[in-house]
């Protein structure tokens, strides 16, 4: 791989466009001629503001945001969310939650915090493996908002159709599916997403909210900095706010938008999922752990027939050296091994023609070595 760098396919951070790294590499000593690093100016200067200015612009024509809603930079990620949230929305203090995996369960538990939260419905019961019915949910009319985490990053579970709120804001939890494929912003009260997973470095959380949910009759405990509308009244520049990660995620943003933007990037997506999705439903070893109508194009969880074949497939995937990856000196890519079948479901990376050769017998993992069972080629 180019400049040595590994193949990373944690949640978050996660890998950002290489091109995108050179260009911010590019710029690192001196931004446009501004003489110095954008993590050394300051947040009042004309040349972050123009940088704060394109970010916000890139991601409205991205999404297609309205004018009627805000876009926030807030520093923070998840953990934070969770609390400004019901800290913001709360003026009942009853909000319905959809429990879906580890995710939507932290942002219950803060939410229980600031006042009532109705399990509305739950996946629970399978191990979260599917995502619940949510077309005739138990709303109470005083209910001020229904919650729901859209892509659950560890159980891999995503919304393609989401619920019937009857009348009620919609709340959601993008990061993990942030800008992986269009949306319709005006079904939502409030999209939150923690930037790291998808679009930019970690420390920041982008909200897009609908105006009329800025609220000046918080309670008195809602510290300053915690009100959405702070934010909004001052082009979230109301302190320093991560100036490094706003920069980057317009870098993203600008990307996105060159390569065809969010349609794009959902054929993408479907096509590298696919590919792995395919492999898993041939397997004989491996099993998929969620219900297929219900799968994530994003996090794609896994399991072989036991618990310790499962940390057998992790001692395969995180030591190169056992999965004998090889490299095809014409093309860079690896050719064969047990790392080259996720290659193909890299976040924001290039999608090639993939070939798999596998022994469907195969039913323990001692029959991965050698041969493998994968044997992936890219063609450009």
């Amino acid at each position: 791989m180019k400049y040595g760098r590994t193949y990373n396919f944690s949640a978050g951070p996660a890998m950002m466009p290489e091109e995108v790294l050179e260009e911010i590499a590019a710029e690192m000593m001196n931004y446009r001629g501004s003489g110095m690093c954008v993590m050394e100016m300051s947040h009042r200067s004309k040349v972050f503001q123009q940088i704060r200015d394109e970010a916000e612009a890139d991601l409205r024509q991205l999404m297609g945001i309205p004018d009627n809603y805000k876009v926030l930079f807030v520093q923070g990620g998840g953990t934070v969310q969770f609390a400004m949230v019901p800290m913001n929305l709360m003026k009942n203090g009853v909000a319905c939650y959809v429990e879906t995996g580890n995710w939507s369960k932290k942002a219950i538990k803060e939410a229980q915090k600031y006042g009532e939260v109705k399990i509305v419905a739950s996946s629970a019961d399978k191990n979260f493996s599917y995502i619940p019915d949510c077309s005739d949910l138990d709303i109470p009319d005083n209910a001020d908002y229904v919650y729901i985490c859209e892509n659950e990053t560890i159980n891999g579970t995503t919304y393609f159709h989401l619920p019937n709120t009857k009348g009620k804001i919609l709340v959601s939890d993008q990061s993990s599916m942030f800008l992986s494929r269009p949306c319709d912003v005006t079904k939502y009260g409030l999209i939150w997403a923690g930037v790291q997973k998808n679009v930019g470095p970690a420390g920041m959380a982008v909200v897009i909210i609908r105006e009329d949910l800025l609220r000046e009759d918080l309670p008195q405990f809602v510290p300053t900095y915690m009100s959405y509308k702070t934010h909004a009244d001052n082009d979230s520049l109301y302190n320093t706010p991560n100036c490094w990660a706003i920069y980057c995620c317009g870098k993203v943003f600008k990307y996105l938008l060159a390569n065809g933007g969010l349609e794009a990037m959902n054929k993408r997506n479907e096509e590298k999922a696919a590919v792995l999705y395919d492999f898993l439903d041939q397997s004989k070893f491996f099993t998929g752990a969620v219900r297929k109508e219900d799968r994530s194009l994003m996090n794609v969880p896994f399991v072989t027939p036991s618990k310790e074949q499962d940390a057998d497939v992790v001692m395969l995937l995180y030591r190169p050296a056992q999965a004998r990856i090889t490299t095809d000196k014409d093309s860079g890519y690896p050719t064969e091994g047990l790392g080259v079948v996720i290659v193909a479901k890299q976040r924001n990376g290039e999608t090639g023609n993939a070939y798999f050769h596998h022994n469907p017998e195969m039913t323990k993992i001692t029959d991965y070595v050698p041969p493998l069972e994968f044997l992936l080629k890219h063609a450009k």
